[in-house]
């Protein structure tokens, strides 16, 4: 049989396995099967391409396989859990990255003369946004890196003119793009590149500064998306039908993502983009009157806490960045399970863009082995609310922020939120008396039914175990 056609047989087969294992990582109970399928899809993929005749010395490839499996096995040991956001924006940067060099390598190789004439402006054409949005996409992740590891500040950094700045830069960008595709003359096709790569590599941190780190998992999905389309982009410039499929997978997947993200939001992508959320709170005196919430910070102890827990029949936990942060998710499922053999029914309540990325929380508390059928979405949750004798809040701020539903004033009126306001008594686990990531002031923790526990969520928590622990032993 010809080679060529056992080669596209070998892709269509990887293709497939890549859609099984996105298919599966739509739920926990399968999630870990559809890694294994994708990671064989990809495996499949690497091996045909390697066995494919273009492939002439492997001195290099074996070299970039020994690296690039040593430092994946090593992040996938020693990266924490919490870490993973900043972990998964670090791997999209680095997947904009490899487009870009990809296509840099094969304008070196029309510079060359190795491709037809009839070929050089199509070509030229997807390497152009091969760099574009390969170029974005490695400094915009580095930035999200940045501000997921706290090495920068989480605010929205902006300053006058920022959008005209960006949107000059931009049609700078494809002027060069242009002139790179349609001209014959190698010096002005050399100069272009190079101009729409410098600015697009400028562009990604640019565009990614003005964003706060409330927005976050949007950004790290819109990212994803883009690491996609880089790579199939790439795959149009070297001919390689897997490389398509698989960008096309991952960047219409990022997209439905991040427009995911957003309706959980209640904002357009546009608005995450160019708004500056958290920069500066509104503040125009009548709405924040009116929709703000008087009162004063209530704190309470582990053991108060327990006599709380001790009597309640319905408890809902609604986890946050906080428990990433302290690791406290193994405690929180001890403590749910010791509520369960209380009398009380547990459920846990998780907003779709709680974290640093989306389902962040679901990936933290199946790491603990809570049961999945305790894991309640935000739609599902809010008609129980009223029910809860007992709400957990820990740390968590945005949403379960009341503001996003009675404050006109706020940055975040209309966002969707999980009603924990609405329990009998909500207990919210805190660090300190400051605001969240995004900056903004939570009216939750003012409420009259609302105790603060402060101090780390894990310790904290452990403090009311131990009481349960004592209840038991007595």
């Amino acid at each position: 049989m010809n080679p060529e056609i056992l080669i596209n047989a070998a892709y269509i087969v990887a293709s497939i396995l890549f859609v099984l294992g996105l298919k599966m990582l739509g739920r926990q109970t399968t999630a870990r099967r559809g890694n294994r399928f994708s990671s064989i899809g990809m495996l499949i993929a690497i091996v045909v391409t390697l066995l494919d005749n273009q492939v002439i010395h492997y001195n290099w490839i074996i070299v970039g396989l020994v690296l690039g499996g040593v430092i994946g096995l090593a992040c996938a040991r020693l990266i924490k859990m919490t870490s993973m956001p900043e972990m998964v924006a670090l791997l999209n940067g680095f997947g904009g990255l490899a487009s870009l060099i990809v296509g840099a390598a094969e304008f070196l190789r029309i510079r060359g003369g190795t491709v037809e004439p009839q070929y050089e402006m199509f070509t030229s054409g997807v390497i152009f946004l091969t760099v574009l949005i390969g170029g974005i996409t490695f400094t915009g992740s580095l930035y999200a890196f940045c501000k997921l590891a706290e090495w920068l500040s989480g605010r929205p950094v902006q300053f006058s003119g920022q959008h005209i700045v960006n949107g000059l830069m931009l049609v700078a960008t494809f002027a060069g793009g242009v002139m790179f595709t349609i001209s014959g003359d190698p010096q002005i096709a050399l100069i272009s590149f190079g101009v729409f790569a410098v600015f697009a590599l400028i562009l990604g941190w640019t565009l990614v500064m003005p964003i706060g780190g409330g927005d976050m998992p949007v950004v790290i999905s819109m990212l994803n998306s883009l690491s996609g389309l880089a790579a199939c982009a790439a795959g149009f410039v070297i001919g390689n039908n897997v490389l398509v499929v698989a960008g096309c997978l991952v960047g219409t997947s990022g997209v439905i993502l991040t427009t995911i993200m957003c309706k959980a939001m209640n904002r357009s992508l546009g608005n995450v983009l160019f708004s500056g959320f958290g920069s500066e709170p509104k503040n125009d005196g009548g709405d924040e009157a009116e929709g703000s919430i008087q009162g004063e910070l209530k704190p309470i102890s582990a053991e108060d806490s327990f006599a709380v827990l001790e009597a309640a029949r319905q408890v809902v936990i609604i986890p946050g960045y906080g428990m990433a942060v302290s690791q406290a998710q193994h405690v929180v499922r001890e403590l749910g399970e010791m509520l369960e053999n209380n009398g009380a029914e547990v459920r846990f309540a998780i907003h779709p863009v709680a974290g640093r990325m989306p389902g962040h929380m679901n990936v933290l508390l199946a790491e603990a082995n809570v049961p999945y059928e305790q894991l309640v979405e935000m739609d599902s949750i809010n008609p129980l609310m009223p029910t809860m004798d007992v709400a957990i809040v820990i740390g968590a701020n945005d949403v379960v922020n009341p503001a996003a539903a009675n404050n006109k004033a706020s940055p975040i009126y209309g966002m969707p939120i999980i009603n924990a306001h609405e329990a009998r008594t909500v207990i919210c686990l805190k660090r300190g008396k400051g605001t969240g990531f995004s900056g903004l002031e939570n009216q939750l923790f003012l409420m009259p039914n609302t105790r603060m526990l402060y101090g780390d969520a894990k310790g904290s928590l452990q403090g009311v175990v131990s009481e349960f622990k004592s209840l038991a032993d007595g």
